[in-house]
């Protein structure tokens, strides 16, 4: 009997417990500039891992739009506040990759995030990444 109140008592105690309070979710604007041509698509990944960043198939979020000559714009929704960057690319013949010559140096328009110019590799997480805690715009200059 003593284990039914106990029971009971406790059962009423933790259904008056406080609702949880949903996360914030905030948008991402992101512009992309000095786009060459409207042929193809742009790409944009966003990341939030450091460990997978600008590595193909492990994306956070990833989408595809038909290109425009100058500007292209896109936004990621309902996204948590933490670290991100975004990598952009002009896939122009639309073989969902971005293309590279001999010396593994892309043939297609591409950009970073904190408009990072890489010198012989792909720049790091660190360097692209920016915080976010509430909607923001990221403009990014498109490299070809």
């Amino acid at each position: 009997m003593k284990w039914f109140v106990f029971l009971c008592f406790f059962g009423l105690l933790t259904s008056f417990a406080p609702p949880s309070i949903p996360e914030s979710k905030f948008d991402l604007h992101v512009s992309v500039s000095a786009v060459a041509s409207s042929k193809g698509w742009i790409e944009f990944a966003l990341y939030r891992n450091p460990d997978t960043f600008a590595k193909v198939g492990t994306t956070y979020r990833l989408s595809r739009t038909d290109a425009q000559k100058g500007m292209v714009y896109y936004t990621f929704k309902d996204l948590e506040a933490g670290k991100y960057a975004v990598v952009v690319y002009h896939d122009v013949n639309q073989n969902k990759i971005c293309d590279k010559n001999f010396f593994g140096v892309p043939t297609e328009g591409y950009a970073f995030s904190n408009n990072v110019r890489p010198n012989l590799s792909v720049p790091s997480f660190e360097d692209c990444c920016f915080k976010f805690q509430q909607d923001r715009n990221v403009s990014i200059k498109m490299v070809y």
